[in-house]
């Protein structure tokens, strides 16, 4: 059974927001989604690295992939898929073969996601 949850934190600084990014990895694990919505610098990202944190991946390692659209990031304690659909239209995301990046065993997080298809 797929469990849906919309949800959503108010924080004061990057800190707090890698702090729920962390909170939030061992709900997603091992295929878990989380569709990330807003503004430019509104700290998707930053939260994103709280995630690689819990998966033990470095915060170094987490930056925006917006021009390599998804990157693959591999922790001792499990992998994430970080994808920015940013710059792409609907067709577009559609070719990146969304289906089988959801469909494989790691944590993913997509950033602009209201530009799934």
């Amino acid at each position: 059974m797929s469990r849906q949850h919309t949800r959503r934190w108010v924080c004061r600084d990057e800190s707090e927001t890698r702090e729920v990014g962390y909170s939030l990895a061992a709900e997603l694990e091992p295929r878990g989604v989380l569709l990330l919505h807003g503004d430019l610098g509104c700290g998707k990202t930053v939260l994103v690295r709280g995630l690689a944190k819990a998966l033990g991946i470095p915060r170094e390692a987490v930056q925006s992939p917006t021009f390599t659209l998804v990157r693959e990031l591999e922790g001792a304690q499990g992998r994430l898929l970080h994808l920015d659909l940013y710059r792409l239209e609907a067709e577009e995301a559609e070719a990146l073969g969304l289906d089988e990046l959801l469909a494989e065993e790691a944590i993913k997080a997509i950033e602009w996601a209201e530009r799934m298809p």
